[in-house]
């Protein structure tokens, strides 16, 4: 089994993480797809570093070039469209199977999964999906079935548990804003714990905007088709947006601290020999010790605090420099180096960009 995946860091990150039977995630994506079972999970990760890996463990990776491709190996017969395909398995049992290998995906994935069943642990949290939820995953990530007893798959068809999965290929999006604007949606790069579960009432929203795709796919192939199923993508999409907002407003409750967290973080961070050895701390750096995507972090603290990942750690930066130029006699090249910078040039661009005064002008008002 693969534990995890580091960008850049990967003997770092084994030595550093037990070899418990957990999915560990930092700079990479985690999805779960439940293709079959409640037992299985799906790893994305980026292709590169999933090769580095591949050498030492024997891990092979397949390319489905085309739906066409995916479709017959998990036992269905060709898409009617070659670039879009639907599996409804919730309004009637699909038979099929898992790819058995790990393989990459070329396309965009959307799964809604009414009734995942288990549990799921990430990092030192374990997550619920026994209420299902809609899952996503961008173009070129890596998927790996992982069972829990780490058993090769069968090739034998077996009913798939109820789900609808919608497989997109980007060349379905050229000559539509679409295919720009699918980039603004920033759930295909969450990880699985930052899955968007659903109402009852928004599960059959959801039901119903796939419920109209398919019927576009099935029956009404014609001039208009592909505007019309273009148009229910993205109203698709907006309507997933929608319920992430509405998922990050009511799960406020579950974040009082989160600011706190983050403050100490940041606290400890400069007070330490990262910032020598690292330089500035990073979004990933956040996410990762607080075991989300780097995304999903950025939104969350948008919705809480009107301001990204990004933009806090500035602030933190901008408070303690400030505190530096007021209280210290350190030079100001000095102070750019004990925050990181390599160069005091991008220390004092950042501070003029955040205080309409250079450095040297805020010291001045004090001396």
């Amino acid at each position: 089994m693969l534990n995890a995946f580091r960008n850049g860091k990967l003997g770092k990150l084994f030595q550093k993480r037990p070899k418990v039977n957990h999915l560990w995630c930092s700079d990479m994506l985690l999805f779960a797809f439940l293709f079959v079972g409640k037992s299985e999970y799906c790893l994305t990760c980026n292709l590169e570093f999933y090769n580095m890996v591949s050498k030492k463990s024997n891990h092979s990776v397949k390319r489905f070039n085309t739906l066409a491709d995916v479709m017959e190996a998990s036992g269905f017969p060709p898409p009617k469209h070659p670039l879009i395909v639907l599996l409804n398995g919730v309004d009637k049992p699909l038979k099929g199977r898992a790819p058995n290998k790990s393989h990459v995906l070329n396309y965009y994935k959307i799964a809604f999964k009414p009734d995942a069943g288990g549990e799921l642990m990430y990092g030192q949290t374990k997550f619920d999906f026994k209420e299902g939820g809609l899952f996503f995953v961008a173009p070129q990530q890596i998927l790996s079935s992982i069972e829990e007893n780490d058993k090769e798959e069968t090739a034998e068809q077996k009913i798939l548990s109820p789900q609808i999965t919608l497989l997109i290929d980007p060349d379905f999006l050229l000559q539509y804003p679409l295919a720009q604007k699918i980039h603004q949606y920033h759930f295909f790069s969450y990880a699985t714990n930052e899955a968007l579960h659903l109402s009852a009432k928004e599960k059959e929203t959801i039901l119903s905007l796939f419920r109209d795709i398919e019927e576009e796919l099935e029956n009404r192939i014609d001039d208009m088709s592909h505007n019309v199923i273009i148009s229910q993508i993205e109203l698709l999409l907006n309507y997933a947006q929608r319920f992430y907002n509405r998922q990050f407003i009511t799960r406020k409750q579950n974040y009082p601290s989160l600011i706190d967290r983050i403050d100490q973080l940041l606290e400890d961070y400069f007070n330490s020999d990262k910032v020598l050895n690292a330089g500035v701390p990073t979004v990933n750096y956040l996410a990762d010790q607080l075991h989300m995507s780097a995304s999903y972090l950025s939104d969350l603290l948008r919705n809480l605090t009107g301001q990204n990942t990004q933009q806090i750690i500035h602030d933190k930066m901008i408070y303690r420099a400030k505190n530096k130029l007021f209280s210290t006699a350190l030079s100001i090249s000095e102070i750019a180096f004990e925050l990181g910078f390599e160069q005091p040039q991008s220390f004092s661009r950042l501070f003029k960009l955040k205080t309409n005064q250079s450095p040297q002008q805020y010291r001045a008002q004090f001396h």
